[in-house]
């Protein structure tokens, strides 16, 4: 009987609004419980002021990798079921507004995906402190599919990139 393949896969969660440290908690256990994926390792949990024109309160970020024998589109499903499940509606929220719990796919192993309702690597993976901190945590070696750089390189560069900006 040939053996499934698992990807190494990461996932970024992120909640502003309720019970933030119960919810990630919850969700790291729902994603832990989803058939086809085996949890292999957690971040560790970071506040981190959120992004976008909408005031709001903070984030707690973390990401968490996973051995996935689903397919990306199946495990998206997967994940926007945990969403609604926390009481996220995306069908009705705005645009870098706040969220009960958001959850991306930031990496599937060394796939590229390009599909209307999912791009991975994730596009802005590189632009986020708040993805990259904790990612480094479990994968800084990790070159991300059509980057160049790894993922510990890609934080550095964003780390002088906002040093720089502070500094003018």
């Amino acid at each position: 009987m040939p053996q499934t393949r698992r990807e190494r896969v990461f996932i970024a969660i992120g909640s502003n609004i309720g019970p933030r440290q119960e919810i990630v908690g919850s969700a790291i256990d729902a994603i832990a419980r989803t058939p086809g994926a085996l949890l292999k390792g957690r971040s560790r949990i970071y506040e981190t002021d959120p992004v976008g024109p909408i005031p709001q309160g903070p984030y707690l970020n973390a990401v968490v990798e996973i051995a996935c024998e689903l397919e990306p589109l199946d495990l998206l499903t997967q994940l926007l079921a945990i969403e609604r499940a926390h009481g996220r509606d995306r069908s009705c929220e705005v645009r870098w507004g706040p969220r009960t719990l958001d959850l991306d796919i930031l990496l599937f192993g060394d796939r590229r995906v390009n599909r209307p309702r999912l791009q991975v690597p994730h596009p802005r993976l590189a632009q986020r402190l708040f993805v990259l901190d904790p990612l480094a945590e479990l994968a800084a070696d990790i070159v991300p599919p059509g980057f160049g750089s790894s993922i510990a390189e890609l934080r550095a560069a964003l780390l002088r990139s906002a040093q720089a900006e502070a500094s003018s």
